[in-house]
């Protein structure tokens, strides 16, 4: 049995510094894991993650990746594939884009005003609703910048605030503000939902932080595991305090911190870490910089 302690045992504040998911594995069935920060850096798989995952399913685990993409889980899939992540770190997918699309069946039936680049238009694929231009609209989606090398969110003023004047709701498929590409730093959707908040706009979180993909990944692991799960045998392993962490905290799981994926330039050190974490009221059994067995 691991010597870690539990939650109601660390003294406030407090994070450990983990060897790694072996040390803490045998305390969980089942885990939810990020994909962009731990299992791979934008353009390839981090094989320690990678082999981490696959060892702890060897025993008879069950990881379920839970990621704020804004494409649905076939497509995740085909992008995983082409970052070379092996098919063996993982049993199912929940994306952001799965619940982003039940968002936009309720509300879509006058059509959707899309902001966001082509290829994520796979968000799109079979539904009963299709894009329309923002005069027709009856809600608006934004799944991230249409060249987020060169903008940023406050390019997409004017177009907020013409959906603002209409009363649009926005759909926000992906809550992430900023995501790393190898070692660049770009924004992200929710970057562009932020700022519709501000001109007063309704925004409808579709990821992490929220619940309703932690809803989503629970009845996925049920579903596979055949069985109800009790929550303090679930593990969620991310990067990001404002989205993985707090979010696991809000939906009474249990968390390890990889520090050295979104955060690598803030959280180098356990002190620094914690400070993030209790600062996004967010809490962890451990911190770790990288995910590995």
């Amino acid at each position: 049995m691991s010597d870690m302690p539990t939650a109601d045992q660390r003294s406030p504040g407090a994070i450990a510094a983990l060897s790694g998911l072996s040390a803490v594995a045998d305390r969980y069935d089942t885990l939810f894991c990020d994909i962009w920060g731990v299992l791979h850096d934008g353009l390839r798989e981090n094989a320690p993650a990678g082999e981490a995952l696959e060892r702890f399913r060897a025993q008879g685990g069950t990881v379920v990746l839970v990621t704020n993409a804004p494409i649905p889980q076939a497509a995740v899939a085909r992008l995983l594939d082409k970052k070379q992540v092996r098919r063996q770190a993982w049993d199912a997918i929940v994306s952001s884009g799965d619940v982003t699309r039940s968002l936009l069946v309720e509300r879509g039936g006058g059509g959707v005003f899309h902001i966001g680049p082509d290829r994520d238009l796979s968000l799109f694929a079979d539904l009963p609703t299709a894009r329309a231009p923002m005069e027709t609209a009856s809600v608006a989606v934004v799944t991230g910048l249409v060249r987020e090398e060169t903008e940023s969110a406050e390019d997409y003023l004017p177009q907020l605030q013409q959906m603002r004047a209409r009363y649009l709701d926005l759909v926000c498929a992906n809550p992430d503000r900023v995501v790393h590409v190898g070692d660049r730093l770009l924004p992200c959707a929710g970057a562009i939902g932020d700022l519709y908040e501000e001109l007063g706009g309704v925004v409808l979180w579709a990821g992490k932080p929220h619940a309703p993909i932690y809803d989503m990944a629970l009845a996925k692991a049920r579903a596979l595991r055949g069985a109800d799960i009790d929550k303090a045998r679930i593990l969620m392993i991310g990067d990001s305090v404002r989205t993985d962490l707090a979010g696991a905290t809000a939906y009474g799981l249990d968390a390890l911190f990889v520090s050295r994926g979104i955060h690598r330039d803030g959280a180098d050190d356990n002190e620094a870490a914690a400070l993030m974490l209790r600062e996004a009221g967010a809490d962890a059994i451990g911190v770790t910089p990288f995910l590995r067995w």
